[in-house]
């Protein structure tokens, strides 16, 4: 199970990350273009954390692929902030919108677990490759 989920997280954040930038592009010329500030206020925040924790959830695969957890935790957090925002900006019920505290919880919990994993490698664990910084 974890080595098909670790072969598949890097092509969930790819598609939500290029679902992120169709999204950005909807709002700012569809709902922009048609007097829906509010909507496309919604949607251009969404598609901006979905993109960024799509791209945070690549990175932490790159630097710490044994780690899951952190990874998992910006990919949710990347479908149900987002999605919650995206719902509201189509006009989809409101009551998705108590999706969007915990999708933010769960980016706040990625960066605490990624932040985490790399003070223990640093602190016990080998140098990053690159030639890190030499001092102790």
């Amino acid at each position: 199970m974890h080595d098909r989920l670790r072969r598949w997280l890097p092509v969930a954040a790819a598609l939500l990350g290029g679902l992120a930038v169709a999204m950005g592009a909807f709002g700012a010329h569809v709902l922009a273009g048609s007097g829906e500030t509010r909507a496309a206020e919604l949607v251009e925040t969404a598609s901006r954390y979905q993109l960024a924790h799509a791209i945070a959830a690549l990175v932490a695969g790159t630097l710490r692929p044994e780690r899951l957890a952190g990874r998992l935790a910006f990919l949710v957090g990347a479908v149900l902030f987002p999605g919650s925002l995206y719902a509201l900006a189509l006009g989809l019920p409101r009551g998705l919108a108590t999706l969007a505290p915990v999708g933010g919880t769960l980016f706040l919990v990625g960066w605490i677990l990624f932040a985490i994993d790399l003070a223990r490698d640093r602190a016990t664990g080998p140098e990053p490759t690159g030639g890190g910084d030499p001092r102790p």
